[in-house]
């Protein structure tokens, strides 16, 4: 096998690995109806009527997806923290609000977001924050994302000024009222822009780390936290026997 043709069965392998361990969950807990939470908890894949188009389901949530062209890449080994992480995520899209995985560094923080983006196809743009963003900088940047309808990721969010971060908390309360007033036009920064509903915005966060700022309230209000510590590393060793056989 070349790469490009090893990465794809790698991809398969552990994405078969999570399919046995979901219908082993299944068949243990005796469920029986499509509306037992063990199953409302998976993320699935329906081709619904009238839209004439494929939707991801999770829980109440649901996510028409955006067929984003993603690439040959690897996806993420999927454990019960990142099940977790997912279902916060698209709980969070289902309200109009954005996510806040937060945790020690290499809990999978950031690529845990990555993985939901491609899972329902939509485009993951991961920003790594400093000390030096600007309000203007952030008010450009929010105002191709709601137009173009891609997702972010702000890394180290809590790494920038708190005075800019009482500005963003309004620049995405601004697209939060408008996706949920369903505008296809709205005002952003004294403009009038087009409206993506794909648009969602996430922040990751070390806290506790020195030179941190504590987040405003008012921005606090606008994600879903939750909070990220070691995954399962047996299942990730298992995925990763599995691929080099």
């Amino acid at each position: 096998l070349n790469k490009a043709q090893q990465t794809v069965v790698e991809t398969l392998i552990v994405l078969d690995v999570h399919g046995r361990d979901v219908v082993k969950t299944l068949m243990n807990a005796k469920v029986n109806s499509v509306t037992d939470f063990d199953w409302q908890r998976q993320l699935r894949y329906y081709w619904e009527m009238p839209e004439d188009n494929c939707f991801v389901r999770q829980t109440k949530s649901r996510i028409e997806y955006s067929y984003e062209y993603i690439g040959n890449g690897g996806r993420l080994v999927i454990t019960p923290l990142t099940d977790k992480c997912y279902m916060t995520l698209t709980g969070a899209m289902h309200l109009f609000y954005g996510g806040n995985p937060q945790g020690p560094a290499g809990t999978g923080k950031t690529e845990t977001t990555k993985d939901l983006a491609k899972a329902v196809g939509v485009q993951c743009v991961v920003f790594n924050c400093s000390d030096s963003l600007d309000i203007n900088f952030m008010g450009r940047y929010f105002s191709g994302l709601a137009q173009c309808g891609a997702w972010s990721c702000f890394d180290e969010f809590n790494r920038i000024h708190i005075e800019v971060l009482s500005v963003i908390a309004q620049q995405i309360l601004t697209i939060q009222n408008a996706l949920r007033d369903e505008r296809k036009v709205f005002t952003f920064e004294h403009d009038e822009i087009p409206l993506n509903p794909r648009f969602g915005t996430f922040i990751t966060m070390n806290p506790g780390y020195a030179g941190r700022t504590e987040l405003p309230d008012n921005l606090k209000a606008l994600f879903r936290p939750i909070s990220m510590m070691i995954p399962d590393l047996s299942l990730i060793h298992i995925c990763r026997c599995r691929r080099a056989i």
